[in-house]
């Protein structure tokens, strides 16, 4: 199964289109054609249905999206494919959760043989079929539109920030990096800055 790979913060001046930062917990499903979704996992190991909180996401992504899923990845007759999702909840925050209710929300996908979409493509294959991140700005990112992302004033953005997707790199990558509000990074430093490994990680 594949891995999602860690996004810059390096601002980068080209096209791209900017989505909510959903602030939780990355969990990715493997899908096949021919067993559809078998396999899910956190970021790094794979999930037992029954711990707890993550367990809960198996449930809910086949519950809210692999009807959906399914349909659209067969008619693009993908043989595999790894779908990355956002797992969290109203007190969820920098990857820890309470106990509440929980959601996931797809982010990206990673085609077999192709890679991982490049935003436009993400977009026409998913935009209003199955619920993902809000689009918050599309264009070449401004510092205007930084400084919105960081003292938390562009609309329609959550708490932590924004991820900003773009086309291919050289290396035939999409461009990605991700901007953070300071009150994201103020609660983070307050609630772990004593533990300097812990906070970097989190970071």
């Amino acid at each position: 199964m594949e891995t999602y790979p860690s996004i810059d913060t390096r601002l980068i001046s080209a096209p791209i289109i900017a989505f909510d930062k959903l602030d939780g917990s990355n969990i990715r499903a493997e899908w096949s054609r021919k067993n559809g979704f078998t396999k899910f996992g956190t970021r790094r190991r794979l999930l037992d249905p029954n711990e707890k909180p993550f367990g809960e996401a198996i449930e809910i992504i086949r519950n809210k999206y692999e009807e959906q899923l399914t349909a659209i990845f067969q008619k693009q007759r993908y043989e595999r494919a790894t779908a990355f999702f956002e797992f969290y909840g109203e007190k969820s925050f920098a990857g820890f959760h309470e106990d509440e209710t929980h959601t996931v929300t797809l982010f990206d996908l990673h085609v077999y043989k192709k890679g991982i979409l490049p935003a436009k493509d993400f977009l026409k294959l998913f935009e209003d079929k199955v619920e993902i991140p809000k689009i918050l700005f599309e264009g070449i990112p401004t510092k205007d539109f930084v400084e919105a992302v960081k003292t938390s004033t562009l609309d329609g953005m959550t708490f932590e920030g924004a991820v900003c997707k773009g086309g291919l790199d050289n290396r035939r990558r999409p461009i990605t990096f991700k901007v953070k509000s300071y009150a994201w990074l103020d609660r983070l430093k307050n609630k772990f800055g004593d533990n300097e490994e812990l906070y970097k990680k989190l970071l």
